[in-house]
């Protein structure tokens, strides 16, 4: 989504600055819930499992419902936290800031794959599982983005960005 975003030569002409960083934080926050709240997924089942005091929900089911539930919870929470980080800060700050992402080749290809990874995780079910299983699979897909950016940056190109020669 980065590369749809106008990019102007200077930051302070950079239009669109707060659209632009909420957009990156709250990716960043499905990320991030989607981490947490599979780390917290696994531990509830394999508590479940070992009490055995009721049964647990399949691993998967179980790591998808959590994932959705923590990509919910940060979301929430950097919608408060990005106007609170920001409070009081000039608009160039704001312009400077989204600017620098856009500016980021490393950023913006790694946005790329991120967001045909939420769309894929999206697409993947349809709406099976209700929001948590709608926004579980979105986390995971951004996740799975994620990941395929750091195979085919860092593994397959070696971390090295190709010289581009007009």
């Amino acid at each position: 989504m980065s590369r749809f975003w106008p990019h102007t030569p200077y930051a302070e002409d950079q239009p669109f600055a707060r659209s632009i960083l909420y957009t990156h934080v709250l990716t960043r926050a499905v990320q991030t819930g989607a981490v947490v709240g599979s780390g917290v997924g696994i531990a509830t089942h394999l508590v479940r499992t070992l009490r055995k005091t009721a049964l647990p929900a399949p691993l998967a089911t179980q790591l998808v419902r959590s994932s959705g539930v923590g990509a919910a919870v940060t979301t929430a929470i950097m919608l408060v936290g990005i106007p609170a980080r920001m409070w009081g800060r000039e608009d160039i700050e704001w312009r400077d800031r989204s600017w620098r992402l856009l500016e980021n080749e490393g950023q913006v290809e790694c946005d790329d794959w991120t967001y045909v990874g939420m769309l894929g995780g999206l697409v993947a079910g349809g709406r099976k599982g209700g929001w948590k299983g709608v926004t579980g699979r979105v986390g995971f897909g951004s996740l799975a983005g994620m990941a395929g950016y750091m195979g085919w940056r860092y593994g397959v190109k070696g971390g090295w960005k190709e010289e581009i020669v007009v």
